[in-house]
């Protein structure tokens, strides 16, 4: 007997459950209203006025911060356009760490705007060719408005200068006490200048991100942190011993105990003088291997499982230091920093395998007991100094350390990304109007319907300006009209000696009409890489969204759940 074959087109084309959304109504518009939805919540978190959101996840762990990588990353994101911006979103943190929210709030204004332009009758198509070649026009531009670099060597000032306006955008108010630390850490970490590294383009290309590490430690307050040259652990040492000096260590992953048999067996005993005969080999065995530790000049040992009660006894006797640190990611870090390779089995390790450590000891912060590894100075042998360092965080509460603590993140990610391009641009919305303002001109030069996308995307660049203002209460139109002046008086040779296009938004006092030159006693500088690539993934995003046409969406697989019986109390 043949199969049935089912009519063509309508409802019968998918399997049952499929939806499909086809059209500019339906598909194009809708995806539009999604991005824009997702967009105007970590709108108001853009900026040193940015309000904070208060994030419950699937585990029901509270987030309370204006970083928009953190909310985005735990808002379970369903709807596929959205998916997208959180894409985009996400490999902007992944390449540079920093101006995420950027990507969210650009890629959403370049959307609203590319709504009003499909309802005035234009097709998606010719709107994302205009958006392209803007996007092209705006990063050529770009490259032209650097006003400074980061200095070759990098000095601790010229650090502190640009980290301020990352870490004020995250915790406004801290900045002072927050960049010194931050510079601070990072000068410790950075490859000392040599004439080998001269060439490159600030000489930092060895840095990582790694190597800044951060503890978090409640109570006291903010200006109590500090940095230490080294790593810290939240624990104590295992044994009585808790301090050393030019030690060297041996870093161990298997447990320091006697290894059990493999199988289990009985043992008849007749008397005491066999029970202490039979404990005895072990005890021997293992004073003799930790004597062996102990002969090589081991002063320090680091564990990775437990440590037993009579290997304890003997590290105490022979005056070893050990520490146990669970994290694998922590035991690398650590043996990154003592130059050591960890050792899967009990025993003297080689000299190669050992590390060195300039001091370990145990101190008291805030009531906690912590341990402290500091490396001063080079090691013995001309082996290089590893370089690493701890941020000491105090806080009131563990909310603002851990925001406190995302903040640094992305202030040393700032680093990191002027490792590449030490080159910086005017901040507090400067860049983005100069922008707005070259690309409308160059809308107006262009021919055809590109020119009203070109345009759109121009206005879409002052959602930068707008929304500082907005967030600090000030009037945004108000503002941006300023502005435009100001930059159209530079463009045209006038006043202010050439720094229009370094004039931005001043949220703090009323200068010239709550207006600041960027690059003047403020230094509000923006790293010039972040940008370039927040525009090209927004615009990507952007466009991405646009081309599409419809959406087909299968049914969810998975069992579905009973419906209630409405007569359940019949007999």
């Amino acid at each position: 007997m043949a199969l049935k074959v089912p009519r063509a087109g309508g409802p019968n084309l998918f399997k049952e459950g499929y939806k499909h959304f086809q059209g500019i109504e339906e598909a194009v518009l809708r995806n539009i209203q999604a991005v824009n939805e997702l967009s105007e919540i970590v709108r108001t978190s853009f900026g040193p006025n940015g309000r904070n959101k208060m994030v419950i996840n699937h585990l029901e762990k509270l987030f309370v911060t204006s970083d928009a990588a953190t909310i985005i990353r735990e808002l379970d994101v369903v709807h596929p356009a959205a998916k997208l911006l959180v894409m985009a979103s996400q490999q902007q943190e992944s390449e540079m760490g920093d101006a995420t929210n950027l990507v969210l709030i650009l890629a959403g204004e370049l959307l609203k705007k590319a709504e009003y332009l499909i309802t005035m009758g234009l097709h998606p198509t010719e709107i994302l060719q205009g958006y392209e070649l803007a996007r092209d026009k705006a990063l050529a531009e770009l490259e032209q408005l650097s006003v400074a670099t980061l200095t070759t060597p990098p000095t601790v000032e010229s650090l502190t200068l640009a980290l301020k306006p990352c870490l004020a955008s995250k915790q406004y108010g801290n900045e002072d006490i927050l960049a010194p630390l931050v510079a601070q850490a990072v000068s410790f970490v950075l490859p000392p200048a040599s004439a080998s590294n001269a060439a490159k383009a600030v000489g930092l290309q060895d840095f990582s991100v790694d190597n800044v590490r951060v503890v978090k430690i409640m109570g006291g307050s903010l200006s109590q942190s500090r940095v230490v040259r080294g790593m810290v652990f939240g624990r104590e040492p295992e044994g009585v011993v808790k301090k050393a000096t030019a030690a060297k260590v041996g870093v161990f992953t298997c447990g320091m105990d006697i290894s059990q048999t493999e199988t289990k067996g009985t043992v008849l005993l007749h008397n005491a003088e066999e029970l202490s005969n039979f404990t005895r080999g072990e005890e021997q065995q293992l004073e003799k291997i930790f004597k062996e530790i102990a002969d090589s000049g081991i002063k320090v040992v680091v564990t990775q499982s437990t440590v037993g009660e009579l290997a304890l006894h003997y590290l105490n006797r022979f005056n070893i230091l050990v520490i146990k640190i669970l994290s694998k990611f922590e035991l690398r870090r650590l043996c990154r920093l003592l130059g050591a390779t960890p050792l899967a089995r009990l025993g003297a390790p080689l000299p190669e395998e050992a590390g060195w450590i300039d001091t370990v000891e145990t101190t008291e912060i805030g009531g906690d007991r912590v341990t402290v590894f500091k490396q001063e100075e080079g090691q013995p042998g001309g082996k290089a100094k590893p370089r690493m360092c701890t941020v000491v965080l105090r806080g009131a509460t563990s909310n603002h350390l851990d925001d406190v603590e995302r903040a640094i993140d992305d202030g040393v990610n700032v680093i990191k990304s002027l490792t590449r391009d030490p080159r910086l641009v005017p901040g507090a919305g400067a860049t983005e109007l100069e922008l707005a303002k070259r690309v409308s001109d160059f809308g107006e030069r262009t021919p055809g319907l590109n020119q009203h996308s070109i345009k759109k995307f121009a206005e879409a660049l002052e959602v930068v300006p707008r929304t500082l203002a907005e967030n600090a209460g000030l009037d945004a139109t108000e503002i941006v009209s300023k502005l435009y002046g100001k930059h159209s008086n530079n463009a045209n040779g006038q006043e202010d000696g050439g720094h229009g296009k370094e004039v931005g938004v001043d949220i703090e006092n009323e200068v010239d009409g709550t207006l600041v030159t960027t690059s003047g006693d403020n230094k509000i500088l923006d790293v010039l890489a972040a940008k370039y690539w927040a525009i090209r993934y927004a615009t990507g995003a952007a466009v991405n969204i646009l081309n599409v046409d419809s959406i087909i969406m299968s049914k969810p697989a998975g069992i579905k759940a009973p419906a209630n019986n409405p007569n359940w109390d019949e007999d």
